[in-house]
């Protein structure tokens, strides 16, 4: 998959059903020796531009849906 098809997909976290942020506002960390995705950079957005990330790791991964991307952290 690629990363513009991730790119609109909204992060929820199933264990507290909390929605986290949407992935085309986020960074990746990827190990550059193996090319492996490590962790998920959710950026949001709140009143007056302030920024808030929440950093994902990619094992906490369950499923990427269609519209969404399930996690369980």
């Amino acid at each position: 998959m690629r990363l513009r098809h991730l790119a609109s997909k909204e992060v929820i976290d199933v264990r507290e059903g909390k929605k986290l942020g949407i992935l085309g506002q986020a960074d990746l960390t990827i190990d550059p020796d193996s090319g492996r995705i490590l962790s998920l950079i959710v950026l949001n957005r709140g009143l007056f531009h302030s920024k808030t990330e929440t950093v994902i790791e990619w094992d906490y991964v369950e499923i990427i849906g269609e519209d969404t991307i399930l996690i369980s952290k």
